[in-house]
C-alpha cells in the first residue's frame, strides 16, 4: 500500500510519468540517490549531537575546577592535561 502524497509530489510524480522510461528511471535513480544522502547527514547529525554533548560537558566540568581553584586562589592549570 502506498501512503498519501501532498499535491506537489503527485504533480512531479504525474510530470514524471508523461516521460520517456529511460527519463523516468533517471529520475527515479537521482530521487532515491537524493533520500539516501539525506538519510546519511540526519545520522551522522545526530551521532555528533552526542559527541557535542560530551564535549560540552568536559568544558563544563573543566570550568568548574577552574573556578574552584580560582576561589580557593590557586592558579588553575594552563593546559588541560596538566
Amino acid at each position: 500500500m502506498v501512503p498519501a502524497m501532498n499535491k506537489i509530489l503527485k504533480r512531479a510524480i504525474v510530470q514524471l510519468a508523461s516521460l520517456p522510461e529511460e527519463e523516468q528511471e533517471a529520475y527515479g535513480l537521482q530521487l532515491l540517490e537524493e533520500l539516501e544522502n539525506e538519510r546519511g547527514w540526519d545520522e551522522r547529525f545526530a551521532k555528533s549531537q552526542d559527541l557535542l554533548g560530551a564535549m560540552a560537558a568536559q568544558a563544563r566540568e573543566e570550568i568548574a575546577r577552574h573556578r574552584k581553584w580560582i576561589s580557593e586562589g590557586k592558579n588553575p592549570p594552563q593546559s588541560p592535561s596538566e
